[in-house]
């Protein structure tokens, strides 16, 4: 019997991947560089890059890493030629990058909200523009795929900076996913839920009480897995999700109830 073609393949994919060096972006790494895709990691910070890329290389694959701030055209554009030099091209774009902190909203400063929203919007909008216009030139398809957040879709409050950001990622998703059809780009969100990595720990439940509520606050009753975010990247990414764009795709675990059926 023939092999049975595999629509879920990534093999040989060049893929950039921001906010790689923690958290779900080094999942998403790791992930795809398992599958045999090419990855450049991104961050602002040079040292969660160093160590996620030697564990990648070391296991076999073929990664590399570049220090970038998204908010920057510049090194943006920097980003994006050196994965061009490295891998001799793009294929897909997968912008995890984000921040965020809390405050009442009443309190929050106007650069402290300009400065959440350029990293998580503006900064979405310079890595699909970076890649869109080489493919655009070279009449090449290309994925894009988005991290928005379930606060961009329910609100967040004590963020609100963060969850307008992330709304406009989705809008900015849509809008981007009709304009660039036509050049054979495919342009998709994810919008994670309740993720269980280390910085969520810190900054959404600091304490086992606290996690527990967030935890109920799911349907299915527990944190999603980093992988859980990559897996459906890896979708995105490949032939299978080919008749998909202008989407928004929730990882959450699923609504709670208020109501028990026994």
């Amino acid at each position: 019997m023939s092999p049975v073609h595999d629509p879920f393949a990534v093999a040989g994919k060049s893929v950039i991947v921001t906010g790689g060096g923690t958290g779900i972006g080094a999942a998403i790494a790791r992930v795809f560089s398992e599958r045999g895709a090419k990855v450049l990691i991104a961050s602002r910070n040079g040292e969660h890059l160093g160590p996620v890329a030697k564990a990648l290389r070391d296991a076999g694959g073929s990664v590399d890493s570049i220090t970038c701030d998204v908010r920057d055209p510049d090194q943006v554009e920097a980003m994006v030629d050196r994965a061009e030099a490295q891998f001799g091209g793009v294929d897909v774009m997968i912008s995890n990058h984000g921040a965020s902190f809390y405050a009442r909203s009443e309190d929050l400063s106007p650069n402290g909200f300009a400065t959440i929203v350029a990293i998580n919007l503006n900064g979405t909008f310079l890595c699909a523009r970076a890649v869109a216009r080489r493919w655009i030139e070279k009449k090449q398809g290309g994925r894009i795929i988005n991290m928005s957040s379930e606060a961009g879709i329910y609100g967040a409050p004590g963020m609100v900076h963060y969850a307008a950001a992330k709304a406009g990622v989705q809008q900015l998703t849509r809008t981007l996913a009709m304009e660039w059809a036509q050049y054979g780009i495919l342009v998709n969100c994810i919008a994670p839920g309740p993720i269980d990595t280390p910085e969520a720990q810190t900054r959404s439940w600091g304490t086992p009480e606290m996690k527990k509520l967030v935890e109920a606050s799911t349907a299915l009753k527990r944190l999603g897995r980093v992988e859980e975010i990559a897996w459906p990247c890896v979708f995105l990414a490949s032939e299978a999700s080919g008749f998909v764009t202008g989407q928004t795709f929730s990882v959450d675990g699923g609504p709670a109830s208020a109501l028990t059926i026994p």
